[in-house]
C-alpha cells in the first residue's frame, strides 16, 4: 500500500476514534448534568 495513503488512513481512523470516545462520555454527562440541575435548582431540562 502507498505510504501516503496509509498515513491518511491512520489519521482518519484516529480522528473517528477520538470523536466517538468524546461523544461516548460527553452526551451522558450532559444528560446527567441537566437532570441534576432540574431536581437541585428547578431549572428546565431545555435550558
Amino acid at each position: 500500500m502507498n505510504p501516503g495513503m496509509l498515513i491518511i488512513a491512520i489519521i482518519g481512523g484516529a480522528a473517528g476514534l477520538l470523536s466517538t470516545i468524546y461523544l461516548l462520555f460527553s452526551l451522558p454527562a450532559v444528560i446527567v448534568w441537566k437532570i441534576y440541575r432540574h431536581f437541585r435548582y428547578g431549572y428546565s431540562l431545555n435550558d
